[in-house]
């Protein structure tokens, strides 16, 4: 069950001397000053958080035991939210604010809300503001693309599926499998070509006409290009006025999580399952 807690690291742990607690800010919302070296000091990119990030992580015992799944999407993006404010609101702790108005409706703290596909957590919310806070952890900064968001940045959002839900997508469980860098956008009548390279490791879970969720987006992939290490998809006019993916230009990266499905396949060959089938 999603907890609401926005603090993922003791107090008790010496964080890197070289970033004061007093200098953790959250940014209000002004306007983006043109000077380079005022973005420099205050939007956060990587290099200014790393050093946070160096210490030493425990091993990890077993990759390749499930995730138990506490929500559950469908990879249609209700609305595009806009980063109102994100930072640190605490040496440990970074925060992410949201303006938003249908998200709001029925909102509730410790509801699970997939932002760009990321499952987050309510940690705070003002109905009046049209307005909620999540936290990230650091693993969630290291694995996906949120990292890269600015004040202002638009984001899709979709609440966790409930029963009663229409499934237009397909099942996402908001669990970012790793990034894709877009490298070619190109139009076709009204329509949208967009092809992103990944890692080996992922792209072997895409297939043509399977699902992928992309930016938390349920769409079809059209082909993949394994020499290239490449897949396509084609956004229609409707998608390209209502999720983020259009307004990203060559070069960015995008959150991918693949059908879950492919990966049962593989666990169940890898097992032995199949063989201790046929030999029964």
């Amino acid at each position: 069950m999603a907890t609401i807690s926005v603090s993922f690291a003791s107090p008790s742990k010496h964080l890197n001397p070289s970033i004061s607690p007093k200098n953790s800010t959250i940014f209000n919302l002004l306007p983006t000053p043109s000077n380079p070296q005022f973005k420099r000091a205050f939007f956060l990119k990587s290099p200014s958080i790393s050093p946070i990030f160096i210490r030493a992580l425990k091993p990890q015992q077993c990759r390749t035991s499930s995730t138990p799944i506490t929500s559950l999407f469908t990879g249609i993006v209700e609305e595009m939210g806009q980063i109102k404010q994100l930072g640190y609101d605490k040496p440990d702790s970074f925060t992410m604010k949201i303006q938003a108005k249908l998200i709001l409706e029925d909102i509730n703290l410790g509801d699970s809300i997939s932002v760009n596909g990321t499952c987050l957590t309510v940690a705070d919310f003002d109905t009046q503001n049209l307005e909620f806070s999540v936290g990230l952890a650091p693993e969630t900064l290291r694995k996906t693309s949120l990292i890269e968001l600015e004040q202002g940045s638009l984001v899709n959002l979709e609440r966790a599926l409930r029963p009663t839900t229409r499934m237009g997508g397909h099942f996402v469980q908001g669990h970012v499998d790793g990034t894709g860098e877009i490298v070619e956008l190109k139009t076709e009548g009204d329509s949208l070509w967009v092809k992103v390279k990944t890692a080996k490791e992922l792209l072997r879970y895409i297939v043509p006409k399977g699902f992928i969720a992309v930016d938390g987006t349920s769409l079809t992939v059209v082909d993949v290009v394994d020499e290239e290490g490449c897949f396509n998809f084609m956004l229609v006019a409707y998608t390209q006025q209502n999720v983020v993916i259009p307004l990203k230009k060559v070069g960015q990266k995008v959150n991918l999580e693949v059908d879950i499905l492919g990966k049962y396949v593989e666990r169940l060959l890898s097992s032995g399952f199949v063989d201790s089938i046929k030999s029964s």
